[in-house]
């Protein structure tokens, strides 16, 4: 990957102290290569609805690094060895931002649509992530080793979320769901034996709008 200019690194380095991260180069030029990635394949193929680059940044590439500080403090709390799931991760968010700047992580990034996963798979790729894996399938027809970190950003409810990955979370796993205002109708809705363990509020950079962290386990016996 080529070097970043000034300007973008500029931007890079002020998103990244923004959220507290610290960001390598290497990781610096990843984000700007995988944004490049996005809009140029997004111009044909329907990865998301944000297609402005600007755009991108804020909804897309900040939003996904809100929830690091987040996860740093889960996984210096984990026993549990961290492969993560990506649920409906469409163009590999947060998977692949998972798996670039957390590289320790082994994440794959599950869709139901052919065309997405093959996008993850060419940024696997070009970004040279070997942590980063795509399956084309529905997440409730997955057949792999259990995750101890399951993920998903506007995938489904709370209920459904949880209730179509259950198999494939691991004994002491975790569920962390992304949202937009605190879901309270849907931790509502949840079955008795989910436990909502915590909910985090985000502020994401630029964007004025509510997120937050839904943190959720299996209750004990």
């Amino acid at each position: 990957m080529a070097a970043l200019p000034a300007h973008d690194a500029t931007r890079t380095a002020a998103l990244a102290s923004s959220l507290g991260l610290s960001l390598s180069e290497v990781q610096a030029r990843g984000l700007h290569a995988y944004v490049e990635q996005l809009v140029r394949w997004n111009a044909t193929y329907n990865l998301t609805a944000v297609r402005e680059r600007d755009a991108v940044w804020v909804q897309h590439i900040a939003d996904c690094l809100a929830v690091l500080p987040a996860l740093d403090h889960h996984l210096a709390h984990s026993r549990t060895p961290q492969r993560v799931l990506d649920v409906g991760s469409g163009g590999g968010l947060p998977g692949v931002l998972l798996a670039l700047m957390r590289p320790t992580l082994d994440v794959t990034c599950v869709d139901t649509v052919g065309k997405k996963a093959a996008f993850i798979r060419q940024v696997a790729g070009a970004l040279t992530l070997p942590n980063l894996h795509a399956a084309h399938s529905r997440v409730e027809a997955l057949k792999l080793p259990p995750f101890g970190l399951i993920t998903s950003r506007a995938f489904a409810s709370l209920a459904d979320f949880t209730r179509l990955t259950r198999p494939l979370l691991a004994p002491d796993g975790v569920w962390m769901a992304m949202k937009g205002k605190t879901p309270d109708d849907e931790i509502a809705a949840l079955p008795g034996d989910i436990d909502v363990f915590h909910v985090e509020q985000l502020k994401v950079p630029g964007l004025d709008a509510e997120r937050c962290l839904v943190w959720m386990k299996p209750k004990g016996p």
